[in-house]
This record gives C-alpha cells, structure tokens and sequence, in this order.
C-alpha cells in the first residue's frame, strides 16, 4: 500500500509517526512523511520519503511573539495582547497548511493516511474517499474517559462536566474542519453532521502503552490503544569522549539527566541557572541536555558536576542515568519509563500537564512543577526527593517490566493496513 503520514507538530509529533512508519516500509508499504520543512533531515535519517509542508508552522512556535504570549515575564494584560496577536497570525498560517496538506494528498493519491490531531484536512479526505484516515494520537484523553476530563483540561471534574469536556472538544475540532473545507471551496460538500458521526466512528490509535493508560473497556472497537513505538537510535551516532569520561567519573554516583527536548521558553538562559543552584549545592552530578532552546548552557556557569550536552539519542542515555527530569512529552515519558528511571517532568503545555499528572499518580516520581512557576525553594526538595526516594525506583522497575511484555508491532501494522 502507499501510506502517507501527516503529522503538524514539534519533533515528539514527528518521531512517533516516523517511528511506525519504518515498521510499515519494513512490511513492504510505499511511505511518505507530510511534515513542515523542519523535519526533512529527520525523515531522510529514517530513510521515509518527504513531502514538505512548509516552514512557517515551526518559525511561528519558535518566534517572539510565541515566547511572549507563553513567558513567565511582563504582566498579564501583555501576555492577553501577545495571545490575540498570535491566533491571528496562526490564522493564515493554518490556512496555508490546509492548502499544501490538500496538494500533498492530491498529488501522492495514497491509500491510507496515518494523521494526527492538528492535520484537519484528512478528515475532509476520509469523507470524500470513504475511509482509509486513521488518527495516530501519543495523548491521552483525547476520547471519553469517565474518570478524567478532555486532555485540554487535566483534571477530573466529575462524570457529567467530564463529559461536556469532549463534546466541547469534539465541537471545536468539527468547526476547525468545517472552516479548512471552506477555505478549499468544499464547505458545500462537507455537513457538520457528517463530520460529527466522523469524529465517533473514525478509527484512531493511541500510541500510548496500556501500562500508562490502559484502553476503558467500554469504547467501541474503532479506538484502540496499541503500545509506544519509539524510533530506532540513529547508527551514526557517537558519544564524545568527553562525555563517556563524565560518565566514567560518576560511575559510583547517582546520575541525573535534565532535558527539554524540543520546547522552547522565554527564559533559556535563566531557567537553568535554578537547576544549576540546585544541582551545585547538592553536588548532583547532571547531563542536561541543552536542546533547541528550552535549557542552554552558560558560559559563566562551570562545574565538574555539569555536562551540556547538544543532541544524545534517549535509548542510549537512559540506560546510563538513575533519574529523568523532562518537559513531560509522550515519547520521552514511556523511554524514561521504558528503561525503569524515575521521572518528573516540568511541563510547559498541553498534554505535558497530563503526563506529570500520570508521572506522579503512578508512583514513579514527584509532581512537577510548570515551567513558569519554577524557583529554586520549590523545585529544589523535589529534585531531592527524585534522586533518594527508592519507592520510584522500584516502581519504576514494575512498569518497565509491564512493558517489556507488551507486544504490538504485527497488531498496530495490521489494524493499519484493515478496513
């Protein structure tokens, strides 16, 4: 089969679907990535074909007026300012996404498209095609819970405005797809019924392990929760010396690693020195790694119990430090998980907020702190309490055995490739 994945996201988004799409071209299947332009290089490392959707999506996340609206400086009524100005420029940019994500489809004539929440233009190609769209999601809470709230809302609020949350969800996402139909000269052809019998009867994928978020027993067979799916750590790549002499260093000690991965905040700079403070007083040995903005290094700032770090595979240095501190992304959840080290995460938006949540509940690690709110006196006992508390440990160790049994890579191929 020809398959095409769209994904519109940073780089966790990105990498799951690249991740199932080596499993699909294993089996034999034509596969075509539709990321923004970003992402090429990463495609072409797992040797998927690309198919580019652009630059502008990523550029408008990493810009001033992103760090401005989610910063933690400035008062309130600037950050409302930055918010209104940002969802109008998003405005255009999302129209064009639409616009390239129809040309795409158009011109590849797939017979699957593997989509996540944000691609709303497959929605419109499942209807005119009559299937074959599948949502791949690595969120929880996307479709009813009765214990939890819309992943928007991270918090239990009861059964019944639990449920009012997904039917604003659903409201929502119906009317983003209406508005894309209608910028494509198709609003005549798409009904907001049809769109909502659509969002119940689609088939979606939660890339999630049941270990972490196990499927409820009454959703109907079209959503499916089918395990992680990580990629596979990239050959070409080589600790440095230095690093392997770090390690070497505090091979009797208890290593922690910090890293944001892909997020960025307005406060690179000074959002490490809390951590440096802490780690430094406490003599925590620490590879943070300094990513593309969220943490930085700093050139005033050395210590011999500090190693920056630009870019290191997960599977490789998980499997090498006792504890994770992390923005509280999907994939970097269930590898820190995955290879039995307790987590906290800072989360700094969307589902990351979840998955603290998720994190603390079950056992395997204190409740972070917002990215925004953190300050020395209250991140600090946390930190300490990650690195002695061997209940998260063992924990950890349990759920990482959980999902060294879980075995879905013929079923999530095969529920791909079924009608």
């Amino acid at each position: 089969m020809k398959i095409l994945l769209i994904s519109i996201g940073t780089r966790g988004d990105v990498e799951l679907f690249l991740a199932i799409g080596q499993k699909l071209k294993e089996k034999g299947h034509h596969v075509i990535a539709a990321f923004p332009e970003q992402f090429r290089r990463r495609a072409e490392e797992a040797e998927i074909e690309f198919a580019s959707l652009g630059t502008e999506f990523i550029d408008s996340l990493e810009g001033d007026l992103a760090q401005q609206a989610m910063g933690t400086g400035g008062s309130r009524l600037n950050k409302l300012r930055a918010n209104f100005k940002l969802a109008a420029n998003q405005w255009s940019i999302n129209k064009a996404l639409v616009v390239r994500q129809h040309e795409v489809v158009a011109r590849e004539q797939s017979d699957r498209i593997l989509y996540n929440g944000k691609s709303t233009y497959s929605i419109i190609w499942g209807l005119e095609s009559g299937g074959g769209h599948i949502l791949l999601s690595p969120v929880p809470f996307v479709h009813y819970v009765r214990h939890h709230a819309h992943v928007a809302f991270n918090a239990d609020l009861g059964p019944f405005i639990n449920r009012l949350t997904y039917a604003l969800a659903d409201f929502g996402t119906i009317m983003t797809v209406w508005i894309s139909a209608r910028w494509l000269g198709l609003s005549n052809e798409v009904s907001l019924r049809q769109l909502r019998r659509a969002l119940s009867s689609n088939k979606a994928i939660y890339t999630i392990s049941p270990s972490l978020f196990p499927r409820p027993d009454y959703w109907p067979e079209n959503l499916q929760v089918l395990g992680f799916h990580p990629m596979s750590t990239p050959v070409n790549w080589r600790p440095e010396k230095e690093l392997r002499a770090f390690l070497e260093a505090h091979k009797e000690d208890r290593v922690l690693f910090i890293s944001f991965g892909s997020m960025t905040n307005p406060e690179p700079a000074a959002k490490p020195r809390v951590f440096f403070e802490i780690l430094e007083r406490n003599k925590i040995p620490a590879i943070i790694g300094i990513g593309s903005g969220g943490l930085r290094a700093s050139d005033a700032f050395q210590s011999e119990h500090i190693y920056f770090v630009p870019r290191i595979p997960y599977e490789w240095i998980f499997s090498r430090v006792c504890a994770v501190i992390h923005h509280g992304g999907s994939g970097t959840t269930h590898m820190a998980l995955r290879h039995a080290c307790p987590s906290m995460a800072i989360p700094h938006v969307a589902d990351q907020f979840s998955w603290a949540s998720i994190i603390h509940e079950m056992g395997v690690g204190p409740k972070g702190i917002r990215i925004d709110r953190i300050n020395v006196g209250e991140l600090e006992p946390k930190i300490l309490e990650l690195m002695a508390n061997g209940s998260y440990k063992v924990k950890a160790e349990q759920v990482a055995d959980q999902m060294g049994q879980e075995h879905f890579r013929e079923r999530i191929c095969s529920s791909i490739i079924e009608r």
